[in-house]
């Protein structure tokens, strides 16, 4: 895993602040196949949701500017994007928020597999690959602060870039995977501490804190 490439040129689009939302959420909402996210924080992120119906839970969040425009949790999203077969797969270092679990237990498809997610602590890594074609590194953590959602005043201060270089999706895809399938694990010197080494989980196991 410990590695450095020889440099080489690759087309990069530098985002920073509400440009994370407008391209990272903006792409993952659009995804025909797979999201994959890597993130160390997990929490509830609510997005714009223009198809709005009257019945849908809706919220404006404090500081957003979101008067007169409708909200909705990312999970429903996903519920409706694992429903169309896209494949959805959730890295994280540690357990998610209240808000985050509460949301995914209104949501059974997501909680029987449609939504896949593996917990490893040492995860620090910020990474969203949309269908295998298009890739986001940088500092922005799976938030609404991280990744824009957020008023202005109220937003991490984030970098990072977007790229379909396929040297960069391979390798990023090739990192997430391994860790996924707890390729790391064996010599891992927080085996110990772990509350489920993923080497031996099964792939579609529920989350440990999923009952919480």
């Amino acid at each position: 895993m410990d590695f450095v490439r020889p440099r080489r040129l690759v087309p990069l689009q530098l985002v920073a602040g509400r440009g994370h939302y407008e391209s990272v959420i903006g792409a993952v909402m659009e995804a025909q196949r797979s999201v994959w996210i890597a993130t160390a924080n997990l929490k509830e992120l609510m997005v714009e949701d223009a198809r709005a119906v009257p019945g849908r839970r809706r919220s404006a969040p404090r500081g957003a500017g979101g008067r007169g425009r409708h909200f909705r949790s990312v999970l429903s999203v996903f519920d409706e994007m694992a429903a169309r077969g896209v494949e959805l797969r959730l890295l994280h270092a540690g357990v998610p928020s209240r808000p985050f679990r509460q949301e995914l237990r209104r949501h059974p498809r997501l909680g029987r597999g449609g939504l896949a997610m593996r917990l490893c602590p040492r995860v620090h890594l910020k990474a969203v690959i949309i269908d295998g074609a298009r890739l986001y590194l940088g500092s922005a953590n799976w938030t609404g602060a991280g990744l824009g959602a957020r008023g202005e005043g109220r937003r991490n201060f984030e970098l990072g870039f977007i790229t379909d270089d396929d040297g960069l999706l391979d390798e990023a895809q090739a990192l997430f995977d391994q860790i996924w399938r707890g390729a790391e694990c064996g010599d891992c010197r927080l085996r110990d501490a772990c509350p489920g080494p993923l080497d031996a989980c099964a792939p579609a196991v529920s989350p440990l804190w999923h009952s919480r």
